[in-house]
């Protein structure tokens, strides 16, 4: 992965020098830190192996991508946007008022949410109650919703160990922050009498929960700085980081492809990209990028991206999203709901 993140800074920087007529020669894409790994992969293999040059990447979190897509369309918007999570009705009615009127989802496959620590330890296996409660703003106590008073694991359950609760995780403009409110402190908290069957998902702010930005590499960073820290990210990083890093098994399921894909491991999500159609006559090497990314090279069962954490859908469902990316399918609101 160094070396695609350097290929990618580099091109980062020519096109800070060059202008915006380097910018149209090439593709420019923004989103997802969890569907960056990936993007950066088929970014490389598409500047080595085509006519046009490596697209410029930029790590700006689902939400935050999703956003500068939705500005409008022109030279000073990005042509995709990658998402750890689908586009919201809401987002894509901003991008009709803006008009970017004609977009193609892309579905890439599947990722999970790994709540991990450095390898130093020995696993701790946790239930989605029991990090709803280490993380959430208020909690149930002797039936009244409090402050949230646990500053160790033990305190929720001594079955956990005598451990300082500090969890590195991604800010509110991360695809992975909206899968795990919806599929952890939602899950949990609609289980508890204490919040009326309704999700809950504001996380704490006395500093148990630690936001660190939209580079998931430096979650995996600061794991090793503080090894009785957690990480909350995807799937492919705590993959790539196997030998310095353990995933927790979440409701006694560990995050493993076979576990991902065939959804049991509960905090599993799929990953997309949005390409903007209307981008396809001044930025040629769009289509063409999205083409390689959605081939069975890249998201295959023998693909290169399940190489660095991507678990594929069944062949089927990637022919189907092939097929809407070829043809250049424009989205509806109506498949958004």
């Amino acid at each position: 992965m160094n070396r695609i993140l350097k290929t990618t800074a580099i091109a980062a920087a020519v096109i800070g020098v060059a202008g915006v007529a380097q910018a149209r020669e090439q593709a420019r894409i923004v989103g997802s830190s969890t569907v960056y790994p990936f993007a950066s992969y088929v970014a490389e293999e598409f500047g080595a192996t085509t006519e046009y040059p490596t697209p410029v990447i930029e790590s700006t979190g689902s939400g935050g991508g999703l956003r500068l897509f939705c500005n409008g369309v022109g030279d000073d918007t990005p042509d995709i946007t990658n998402a750890s999570r689908r586009m919201k009705p809401s987002e894509f009615e901003r991008c009709q008022e803006n008009g970017v009127t004609d977009i193609t989802e892309a579905f890439i496959g599947y990722d999970g949410i790994a709540f991990a620590q450095s390898n130093a330890n020995e696993a701790m296996d946790v239930t989605r109650e029991q990090i709803f409660l280490a993380l959430a703003a208020k909690v149930p106590v002797d039936g009244e919703l409090v402050d949230n008073p646990y500053t160790q694991w033990s305190e929720i359950d001594d079955a956990l160990p005598a451990r300082e609760i500090a969890v590195y995780g991604p800010p509110t403009t991360s695809g992975t922050r909206d899968a795990f409110a919806e599929l952890v402190m939602e899950a949990a908290s609609e289980e508890m009498d204490a919040y009326g069957g309704e999700g809950y998902t504001d996380i704490r702010t006395d500093g148990a929960f630690i936001d660190a930005g939209e580079n998931d590499n430096l979650i995996v960073q600061r794991l090793a700085e503080n090894t009785e820290a957690f990480g909350i990210f995807g799937y492919s990083f705590l993959e790539e980081n196997a030998d310095t890093l353990i995933g927790s098994s979440v409701d006694g399921v560990a995050p493993t492809p076979d576990a991902i894909g065939s959804g049991e491991y509960p905090v599993s999500r799929s990953m997309f990209f949005y390409v903007k159609n209307q981008h396809a006559d001044e930025v040629p090497a769009m289509n063409a990028y999205a083409d390689l990314f959605m081939s069975e090279t890249m998201i295959g069962d023998l693909g290169y991206l399940k190489g660095i954490g991507l678990v594929p859908a069944p062949q089927d469902v990637r022919e189907q999203a092939r097929q809407a990316v070829e043809n250049r399918e424009s989205l509806e609101l109506a498949d958004l709901k």
